[in-house]
């Protein structure tokens, strides 16, 4: 938060933001949606999109793994797991017996079924 009152101006925008962006219960609608009649969507949205932005903007999967970046998956399975590590880690091969490069925590790994 800002400290002191002289540096106000600096969080407005965000303030301004918040405001317009929330639904008001008298109409059911946001201001910024009253006004511009579309949904807002924050810079995180536009960033990583977001299944709305996905839908709206009729992104197939291929093209949403790229537009991910950073967020992309690294791999992709069905993998068996050759190793479990004590600390809860996991060692993958893909089905045809190559041996992963690194250890994956165990959080991170769905069950598959046939």
């Amino acid at each position: 938060m800002v400290q002191g009152s002289r540096q106000w101006h600096e969080k407005l925008p965000f303030a301004l933001l918040d405001y317009r962006t929330t639904v008001r219960t008298s109409t059911g609608a946001t201001p910024y949606l009253l006004m511009y009649e579309t949904k807002a969507v924050i810079l995180a949205e536009v960033e990583i999109p977001s299944l709305r932005v996905i839908v709206e903007a009729e992104i197939d999967d291929d093209e949403w793994v790229e537009a991910k970046g950073k967020f992309s998956p690294n791999w992709q399975g069905p993998f068996v797991v050759k190793k479990v590590l004590p600390n809860g880690a996991l060692y993958l091969t893909v089905i045809e017996g190559k041996m992963a490069e690194m250890a994956i925590n165990a959080d991170a790994v769905k069950r598959y079924y046939v």
